[in-house]
């Protein structure tokens, strides 16, 4: 069990461990990590701790006693809200990403729902199997129903969607882009679909709210996705992400505040007085709204535009390079800065394997079997040598070694599929112990087991062995690393032997 230390750390050794914490950290800052972080630069970077320092005590959740944050704030939502097509009715509220801001418009959408079309029982979202996963949590924080849409080119059927509308449908949503893929969705069909059946329409364009609109500048051919669509009802759009402000920061845009008052929580019998809350959380940073405010108006247009360009560039170079290479090839052509890299010839998950070896940070997909990479500025100065670990990857992918285990994946695969399913349930609650015990370490080589859970016939199951690993990885280990040693040298040797 953790506890506090009897005496506090002196400030050296305190930040020595702390560094030495991030050791282990995905190198970010090199150009090798493809999610997660969106690094703009170092002044940048100095730009948002600045501005998050001089707001960091204060707290967004009560606007009178800080009249600065909700001007700030209004500001932020303005300027995006005019960024993305407005013009003047279109209102909003930050967020502190882009699921809290998916949570708030599928809950502005159940309200208004209820309310305007009398739907009972539990109304429905109607989205494609590429969207976000926070609609599935929403529908299962808010008593929602999720119809999932198959997909056409790795976009949304907009015939499928039209026949799946029945009377407890409440909510269309379209991705811009989408994240497994990087292509955008029929946004002015869904959004013309929703005027018909007078539905809510919502936009996620949480990743590329903020670039589309730059590269469309750039002479990209961009679709229509935004409140120029008299359709759309509510859009997210995250600015943590190609906005660079602090993490912990997104923005909901709905048509008029007639649709965002859905989003508002009012408690007006507590003894401690009337409590509102415009979103999920109750205290917001106020450090978290300056760094938004500060980076909009420290980059500029000019600024994105010059962050755009060079992403854009990158992007395509990525791709041009994938396609020169024999063995892997880009899923879908890309539409903004999102590419799924897969393999007809080898497994993509091995090649993976082989990238991470090498420092490389790339998500695994599914469906088909892919690596994502979200191109960012940053990457500019690492095309090269990211192309030369690839070639060396698949080349070490085509070795015997990885041929064998490759043939021995398949065999299992095989042997689980002729299994009685009682005996693989047994079997894999049995792996998920061992992964919960083991402090959900996740092993470096991880082909084997993306192999072996595309297998896995029993979403049951496959959620057990996942819980069981999120129940490790948030799991106190046994020897608590700061309590190891106040000795900044031997704690490096300690976090060496964790890792």
């Amino acid at each position: 069990m953790m506890t506090m230390p009897a005496t506090g750390f002196e400030q050296e050794n305190l930040f020595s461990i702390m560094e030495s914490l991030k050791y282990q950290d995905t190198k970010w800052r090199d150009g090798q990590t493809f999610c997660l972080v969106y690094d703009g630069g170092k002044e940048i970077a100095e730009v948002n701790k600045r501005a998050y320092n001089l707001f960091m005590s204060e707290n967004g959740l009560n606007p009178s006693a800080f009249p600065s944050l909700k001007t700030m704030e209004n500001e932020v939502v303005s300027i995006i809200a005019h960024h993305l097509g407005s013009t003047g009715d279109v209102c909003g509220t930050m967020t502190s990403g882009g699921t809290e801001s998916i949570l708030m418009a599928c809950k502005a959408a159940r309200d208004w729902g209820i309310q305007h079309k009398k739907i009972k029982g539990r109304p429905q979202i109607l989205m494609p199997e590429s969207a976000h996963p926070a609609f599935n949590k929403a529908a299962h924080y808010f008593g929602l129903d999720i119809v999932t849409i198959p997909m056409k080119a790795f976009r949304a059927d907009i015939i499928a969607m039209r026949q799946a509308i029945t009377e407890q449908t409440a909510m269309l949503v379209g991705s811009a882009p989408n994240y497994p893929f990087g292509v955008i969705d029929p946004i002015s069909d869904i959004a013309q679909l929703a005027q018909e059946y007078n539905l809510w329409c919502h936009v996620d364009a949480c990743i590329g709210g903020i670039l589309l609109p730059f590269f469309r500048k750039l002479g990209q051919d961009v679709p229509l996705f935004d409140f120029t669509l008299p359709g759309v009802t509510s859009l997210s759009v995250d600015l943590h992400k190609y906005a660079y402000a602090a993490k912990g920061t997104s923005v909901i845009l709905y048509k008029n505040n007639d649709f965002r008052r859905n989003q508002f929580f009012v408690a007006t019998d507590w003894p401690g007085g009337i409590y509102a809350s415009p979103s999920m959380t109750g205290t917001r940073p106020g450090g978290a709204i300056a760094s938004a405010w500060a980076i909009l108006h420290f980059l500029g247009e000019e600024g994105y535009l010059k962050l755009s360009q060079t992403i854009k560039q990158t992007t395509e170079e990525f791709v041009k390079r994938i396609d020169a290479i024999d063995g892997v090839t880009v899923v879908v052509p890309p539409e903004m800065s999102i590419i799924a890299l897969s393999s007809d010839q080898f497994d993509i998950y091995q090649i993976g394997d082989e990238m991470g070896l090498r420092g490389w940070y790339m998500d695994r997909q599914q469906s088909p079997p892919s690596l994502h990479l979200t191109i960012m500025a940053g990457h500019a100065k690492s095309v090269d040598q990211f192309f030369r670990d690839l070639e060396a990857a698949i080349l070490s992918v085509k070795t015997i070694s990885r041929k064998l285990s490759n043939i021995k994946i398949q065999m299992k695969k095989t042997f689980m599929k002729s299994m009685p399913q009682g005996l693989v349930s047994k079997m894999i609650r049995n792996e998920g112990q061992a992964i919960r015990d083991n402090h959900g370490a996740i092993p470096k080589r991880t082909a084997a087991m993306y192999g072996m859970l595309s297998s896995i016939q029993s979403e049951g199951d496959l959620i057990e062995l996942v819980l069981n690993i999120m129940d490790g990885i948030f799991t106190q280990k046994s020897t608590p690393i700061s309590k190891a040693t106040k000795d900044s040298d031997k704690f490096v040797e300690r976090v060496a032997d964790v890792s």
